[in-house]
């Protein structure tokens, strides 16, 4: 009781009103850098905007732990002046305007000066710049928007890099909320996306810190859709819809858009949306929902679109300044400006509606004619002839023999193509080829010559007709192929057909390669050593250490010595301190699975017989068509049994588990179910490259240059798995 009356007492006394005070400017400004940077990928946009407005042609990101531990930005960039580093991460220092009238007409991405500032207040930074005409560079860091030491002279490139160490180290709640550093690195690489296929003259790259490889790379490009192809995959590519219109009308609206939307083909979970206004990468949600609706009525199938806008108005129809990180923008007129673009979106869906367009191939004919008949009737070619014969029902096919694809045009109504119906998905690879059709470039070697005769002497010629006028089907599993000729169904092994091209084509092409430049030299010593160590069989054994240190010396200072000749005839360039710098291409629109140049190397040193011109030339090309070869990827195939490889493996913490585990079967389930998702998407692109490489560049590649040897017929890489004359005979007996 005398507890109740106490409480009564307390509340019956008026409560004074809190005071006012003003915050400490640490405080504020702390706050301030809170909202301005709410995730790493938040500051990787600030950085890579600044890059932007300093008219960098190339911009590179590293960064470690999803951006919390290290955020890096690079380019190549004007620069900063020394005399502005002093000021540079001070709160509301910037170039791009001077009075508030500026935002009228402002073009740069960024004008609040607000961002280095934000970052120095929660994480730590440092600046490293030269501009151009200086003997070199200076170095600072910043922390609480001021310079801890004066600019310390440094060597350094062309631009400005930018690192931002331990971000939210002060901001322990905000730090605790951003510990998933794969999403947060899956946010970054989706930024980087957007802005490449805008900013389609920008080389932009990304890596995780320590990585070898990086895990976005685009080169800069004149067309948007190559970009779009070459970011997002020719899946995403193929089913686009170029998309323009405009208004120059000053009573309604001002603007023009262009970009492209995807159509009846392109399913997927979430809409993707690439939306810049005035070169400024942002959101408009009324926008996006009006595009929405207009696939929702037209499309149900592939309501979630891929969607890519640009849209230009007057600066000063435009208000920038309305968003803390710049993410929305405010439009003069935008209900009409939405109404327009929505109404362009409907008429172009409704025409793509009505007409579907197949995907085709296009494939010359042999022009060598008649192969003739052969012994071996699996492998047979049917004779030809001037008369028209009908086919009996059992010989039917329902495919073109000279289409690929297996399509099914010809039961459409025919009608001419205009140049703008082309699909431009694989003219690059398809052109690219037949460059390579009738080369008689090589160079004047006897010895060159008679491997070329020896092939054309063992060439089979059923398995010839076969290659010639086959269509493709599709993977049977990670190393067979199923296709389609005449009346017959094969299997062919693709390791074995792509390894004996390339080695076919080395030859065609000696002395006369394109080159592939590696982005990084790689030492000889370091990838002989590494195919050596693969191959030991007792890895502890110091003796086995020596034995391969002397080998590796030997075979590096091999291949110095014959490097000039390697650059030369095969395009393999070795440079005087034993780096391989550059390989050659073999095949256009292909680049060799790079985790096989150890063991290529490692071939090179150790096989070749130096000594005898042809069998030296022999053993190089057949190593380089090993190398070149389309062998499976290194990590497992996630389609089938593979797949348990990318599950994480949780122990048990005591004892007590074990004994619930047959009482929690759905933990257990969820345990089991856990995926590395990064890796996971890696192998898929891997395989998924593969699959399309194999479709697009190896077969139609086949067609045109490849002469398959007799040992083929008989070796299991062709293997006939079904005729359809047989089938009908099965048939009719049931």
């Amino acid at each position: 009781m005398e507890f109740e009356t106490h409480c009564e007492a307390e509340a019956e006394v008026p409560k004074e009103p809190p005071k006012i005070h003003r915050l400490d400017e640490s405080v504020v400004n702390r706050i301030a850098a809170g909202e301005v940077i709410q995730r790493p990928v938040s500051a990787v946009k600030e950085l890579v905007e600044n890059s932007l407005d300093a008219h960098s042609s190339s911009i590179n990101v590293v960064v470690k732990d999803g951006g919390l531990k290290l955020i890096q930005v690079s380019d190549d960039g004007h620069g900063i002046r020394h005399d502005d580093l002093a000021i540079l991460c001070e709160r509301h220092t910037t170039s791009k305007l001077s009075t508030f009238e500026d935002l009228q007409s402002i073009k740069s991405m960024g004008f609040r000066g607000e961002a280095l500032a934000s970052m120095t207040y929660v994480a730590h930074v440092t600046v490293s710049t030269i501009t151009k005409g200086q003997l070199h560079g200076y170095r600072v860091s910043y922390r609480d928007g001021v310079m801890e030491h004066e600019p310390k002279p440094c060597a350094a490139v062309k631009g400005t890099q930018i690192m931002v160490e331990n971000l939210f180290y002060n901001m322990t709640a905000r730090r605790k909320t951003l510990q998933n550093s794969a999403n947060d690195f899956s946010n970054i690489e989706d930024l980087l996306k957007r802005f490449s296929i805008h900013h389609i003259n920008v080389n932009f790259s990304l890596r995780k810190h320590g990585a070898s490889g990086a895990d976005l790379h685009t080169v800069g490009t004149s067309s948007r859709l190559d970009a779009i192809r070459s970011v997002y995959g020719v899946s995403v590519a193929r089913t686009l819809i170029k998309i323009e219109t405009s208004d120059n009308d000053p009573s309604s609206s001002i603007f023009k858009m262009n970009g492209f939307i995807s159509d009846s083909n392109y399913v997927a979970k979430k809409i993707t949306m690439v939306l810049f206004i005035n070169d400024r990468l942002v959101e408009c949600t009324a926008l996006k929902r009006a595009i929405e609706i207009v696939y929702a009525a037209t499309l149900p199938k592939a309501s979630k679109p891929f969607i890519y806008m640009s849209i230009v108005l007057p600066p000063e129809h435009v208000d920038v300044n309305v968003h803390p990180t710049k993410r929305e923008v405010s439009l003069l007129n935008q209900e009409v400006i939405i109404a327009k673009i929505q109404a362009v979106v409907e008429s172009k869906l409704r025409n793509s509606n009505e007409a579907q367009t197949f995907q085709e191939q296009i494939v010359e004919p042999s022009p060598s004619g008649n192969i003739g008949i052969i012994k071996d009737s699996s492998f047979s070619s049917s004779p030809s002839g001037s008369k028209s014969q009908k086919v009996p029902v059992h010989k039917m096919v329902r495919t073109d023999s000279l289409d690929p694809a297996g399509r099914l045009h010809h039961y459409l109504q025919a009608k001419p193509r205009g140049p703008l119906e082309n699909n431009p998905s694989l003219t690059a690879v398809r052109s690219s080829v037949r460059q390579r059709r009738n080369r008689k470039e090589t160079a004047d070697l006897t010895s060159i010559q008679e491997l070329i005769d020896e092939i054309d002497c063992n060439c089979h010629a059923g398995l010839l007709d076969v290659v010639r006028h086959c269509s493709y089907i599709g993977m049977a599993d990670d190393v067979l192929v199923l296709l389609q000729h005449d009346t017959h169904l094969y299997v062919a092994n693709v390791v074995n057909l792509s390894k004996e091209l390339m080695y076919q084509q080395v030859l065609h092409r000696f002395a006369h390669f394109n080159a592939i430049q590696l982005s990084d030299p790689a030492p000889l010593s370091e990838l002989i050593m590494l195919a050596l160590k693969e191959e030991d069989l007792d890895p502890e054994c110091n003796e086995n250490d020596d034995l391969i240190e002397k080998i590796t010396e030997m075979n590096t200072e091999l291949l110095k010595q014959k490097a000039e000749m390697l650059e030369e005839y095969f395009g393999i360039h070795v440079d005087v301190h034993g780096n391989l710098s550059r390989i050659p291409v073999i095949l256009d629109q292909y680049t060799p699975d790079m985790d096989r140049v150890p063991e290529f190397v490692l071939s090179l040193g150790n096989d070749i017989d130096w000594e005898d011109e042809k069998r030296c030339f022999q053993v190089i090309s057949a190593a380089l068509g090993n190398f070149y070869a389309m062998h499976p990827p290194m990590l497992p195939n996630p389609s089938g049994d593979g797949l348990q490889y990318y599950k994480k493996r949780k122990p048990l913490k005591n004892p007590e588990d074990e004994e619930n585990t047959s009482n929690n079967i759905e933990d257990d389930v969820t345990i089991e179910e856990e995926m590395e998702h990064e890796l996971l998407s890696e192998a898929e692109t891997v395989w998924a490259q593969r699959e399309w490489s194999i479709q697009h560049v190896l077969f139609p590649s086949m067609r045109l240059f490849f002469k398959p040897p007799a040992s083929m017929a008989t070796n299991g890489t062709f293997v006939q798995v079904a005729s359809l004359e047989k089938l009908y005979k099965i048939f009719e007996r049931c």
